[in-house]
Formats: C-alpha cells, sequence, structure tokens
C-alpha cells in the first residue's frame, strides 16, 4: 500500500484533530483499517475508518465504530469537522469484571465511556455506557454532540454478559449507582 505526502500530513493532523478526552481510555482507539469513499486529485480522499477501543472501567469488553474522515484540504489539515454518522458493535472478548483497582467504583446509566473530538473545537463523538440489570447486559450508544445544535445520529450495542472459562457471569447490576 502507497502512502502519499498528502496521505501522511492527513493521518498527522487527524491524529492531532481527534484527540481523546480524560474520558476515553488511555491509548485510545486503535485504528483496524480504513477505506477510500471518493477520490480527490490534490488532496487525502474521505475515508470510512474502523477503530476499536476498550472500555476504560470494564475489562473484557471492547466496541468498534467505524467513523467517516473528511479528506480534501480541511481533512488534510485537520481542521474538516467529520460527520455524526458513526456505526457501533460491542462484544465480550473475555471475562467482565471492573478493571483492577477500579472495583468500589460504580457508574451512573448513561455515563460517558468514551469521548472524542470530531472538529477542531466543538463537536465531540461520545460512547455512553449502561446497564440492562433484568437481562444483565452492558447497552453501549455512540452519538456527537455540537456546542450549538447536535444531532440525532446514533447507533447502540448491547453485550450479554456471558460465563467465561467455567466462571460466573459478573451482575452489572452491582456496578450501576
Amino acid at each position: 500500500m502507497k502512502t502519499n505526502r498528502f496521505g501522511a500530513i492527513f493521518s498527522i493532523a487527524f491524529a492531532a484533530a481527534l484527540g481523546a478526552s480524560a474520558a476515553s481510555a488511555q491509548e485510545g482507539p486503535d485504528l483496524i483499517f480504513r477505506k477510500s469513499t471518493d477520490f480527490k486529485l490534490l488532496t487525502p480522499n474521505d475515508k470510512l475508518a474502523t477503530y476499536v477501543v476498550d472500555d476504560p472501567l470494564i475489562d473484557g469488553v471492547a466496541c468498534a465504530f467505524t467513523a467517516h474522515e473528511k479528506g480534501g484540504v480541511a481533512g488534510m489539515f485537520g481542521v474538516a469537522e467529520q460527520t455524526s454518522e458513526v456505526s457501533l458493535a460491542c462484544s465480550q472478548f473475555g471475562p467482565i469484571k471492573l478493571r483492577a483497582g477500579k472495583e468500589n467504583e460504580k457508574f451512573s446509566q448513561g455515563e460517558l465511556a468514551i469521548s472524542e473530538r470530531r472538529s477542531l473545537f466543538f463537536k465531540q463523538m461520545h460512547i455512553a455506557r449502561g446497564c440492562d440489570t433484568r437481562r444483565n447486559m452492558l447497552v453501549y450508544m455512540v452519538y456527537s454532540d455540537k456546542l450549538v445544535e447536535g444531532s440525532p445520529e446514533n447507533s447502540t450495542s448491547s453485550v450479554a454478559i456471558q460465563p467465561w472459562g467455567g466462571s460466573e457471569p459478573a451482575k452489572c447490576a452491582n456496578w450501576v449507582k
């Protein structure tokens, strides 16, 4: 796969503009792959990028999301406002439990698990977490907001807490405030 200098500049600018907030996982999301959605002659193409991020509070859960990354001149310099459309899928990849050192911490329904900038100043993407205590499953919702006007675009995913390795499944009801 060839990388041109515009692509390199775009990648650096986008990484700087994306900047994870304090609520997001320490390392931030892992880029899995990108696919171009159009062609631009002298500037970076628009792309769909798929990332995976671990829940910063709960071990054993990861969420994959695909987001649009604008190209063009604004995208190249990291000042493009990214669109609000983001898809989300979360799943269990190991035993589910509160992270070590956070055993006494509980979360509120709809609490933000991860937040990332989608524009240089005013727009953010959020992944909120909740617990369906009746069905013992974690529920995640991705949405974006903006200083003046947010977007109704959203996506929801759930993770049914299953036994792993012969252990009893955790009860998410024990973690909710």
